[in-house]
């Protein structure tokens, strides 16, 4: 049996937030249903921050990213969770760019005009997100295995802090 996902609901106990993007597979979505970018995402985190009311869940994107332009110029973006059976189609999100091919196109995802946002039809769970706070790491504040490991071939990823405005899944009991 399962139970519709509100933003209220979200935070049960019983549902286990803290381990979505680290066991699950993400889509970071920006734009709007005529024109949006997507890529998938596997650092995020959920929580609050400056007592901001209700939630808040940050993403982290490279600014060689096609996404990142459309991160700078959006106020909104979307997180998307799939089931496992979309493992190729979220993988092809993350390895082909929108600036040299239709991507979504190459794959059986289904996008959905939101609201603010663009989901699809595929997601077992969407967060809605109004873009609150967005920064660059900084090299030298940056731990050495990180900045020796990660950031000798790319930029320093940005980080977007968005406030949770809406919730869209289902709950498995």
């Amino acid at each position: 049996m399962s139970q519709p996902i509100t933003k209220e609901n979200f935070l049960d106990a019983s549902y286990d937030v803290f381990n979505k993007f680290h066991k699950q597979l993400a889509v970071l979505t920006v734009g709007t249903g005529d024109d949006f970018r997507c890529m998938t995402i596997g650092w995020g985190a959920m929580g609050n921050v400056w007592g901001h009311p209700g939630s808040t869940l940050t993403v982290y994107v490279n600014p060689l990213r096609y996404t990142f332009e459309y991160l700078q110029q959006q106020d909104h973006f979307t997180v998307c969770f799939f089931p496992e059976e979309y493992r190729k189609d979220v993988l092809t999100l993350g390895t082909k760019s929108g600036r040299d091919c239709d991507k979504v196109a190459l794959t059986s995802l289904t996008p959905k005009t939101l609201e603010n946002g663009v989901g699809f039809e595929e997601a077992e769970l969407t967060f809605v997100c109004k873009k609150i706070y967005a920064d660059q790491f900084k090299l030298e504040l940056t731990p050495d295995f990180v900045r020796d490991g990660i950031y000798t071939k790319f930029p320093p990823h940005w980080f977007y802090i968005g406030s949770v405005e809406d919730v869209f899944g289902e709950m498995k009991e």
